[in-house]
């Protein structure tokens, strides 16, 4: 089976990403597992983890030329979010930007 494709991520604190897929599911990946991997280690640094960019195609999330982690790796090993916490982040989005976005462009 083919792995869906990332359309969307963002870190949503020091350790965790949020990633929606072409199918629309919506999963958190915790990156402490990978943080035991010396190869990992930027990934410590919150600016540096948060500096990512989503791979052309939705391959992968890519940080730099060493440091990538496969949308097969975020889509076995993410947890599928609740509507709650899907909402939960969504309305601090909208908080953050002074309730002045429409919410469901967010995500």
């Amino acid at each position: 089976m083919k792995p869906e494709r990332i359309v969307f991520a963002k870190a949503i604190d020091e350790r965790t990403l949020m990633v929606k897929f072409t199918n629309l599911e919506i999963k958190k990946y915790d990156i402490s597992k990978l943080l035991d991997n010396p190869m990992f280690s930027p990934l410590r640094n919150p600016s540096f983890f948060r500096n990512f960019k989503i791979e052309a195609g939705g391959s992968a999330l890519v940080w730099n030329e060493d440091i990538d982690i496969s949308e097969y790796e975020l889509w076995q090993n993410g947890v599928s979010c609740t509507d709650e916490e899907i909402e939960r982040y969504i309305e601090s989005i909208h908080h953050s930007f002074g309730g002045k976005h429409d919410r469901a462009r967010i995500i």
